[in-house]
């Protein structure tokens, strides 16, 4: 018998437009961007066992080929897509159907209310971890009230990024540090 893994599927459009239009207020430079290979080591860690990582991207013209080779140098399996539609969307809503046969946990990373349907299924399965990754202040609602779903903040839970990105959150007073802003 094959050893449980956890598929992790990554909406890099949906991080980079959230990260930039909702967190920085601007295109994200390329230093200020998420750290994926930091992604795939949390992963795995936080439950202990092995993840497949799948990159959806959105490609227009061509291949972005020296950011495909980043993330296939990381372990990520990228997936270019190219079509009418939200292409991404579209991609990451299959798969997570596909993955509802499978015996595997699932991790996403997105803010996106277009997979709340996909999530819910998927954590219907009392023997499945489902967990969702992003900005918890950008979550969408839907997402948020899935039964059982597991949430991991990308810069306070993963430790994703190089430095402190400028968000204002709801702080939990036993978390509360004056430092911060002093």
């Amino acid at each position: 018998m094959a050893e449980r893994s956890t598929y992790l599927l990554v909406d890099g459009e949906n991080i980079d437009a959230t990260l930039g239009v909702s967190v920085l207020g601007r295109r994200p430079e390329p230093q200020e961007r998420p750290r994926w290979n930091t992604l795939l080591d949390y992963t795995e860690a936080a439950w202990g066992q092995p993840v497949k990582g799948l990159f959806f991207l959105a490609v227009a013209g061509e291949l972005p080929a020296s950011f495909v080779q980043a993330l296939l140098a990381m372990g990520y399996r990228p997936v270019p897509l190219r079509g009418e539609g939200k292409v991404v969307d579209i991609a990451i809503q299959r798969t997570a159907e596909a993955l509802i046969e499978r015996d595997a946990d699932v991790m996403l990373v997105s803010h996106d209310n277009d997979f709340t349907p996909q999530m819910e299924a998927l954590a219907k399965d009392d023997d499945r971890r489902v967990g969702i990754v992003g900005f918890s202040e950008f979550m969408a609602t839907g997402l948020k009230h899935v039964p059982g779903v597991e949430f991991f903040d990308l810069e306070y839970d993963v430790s994703a990024f190089k430095s402190r990105l400028p968000r204002v959150r709801v702080i939990e007073i036993d978390e509360f540090d004056p430092l911060e802003f002093i």
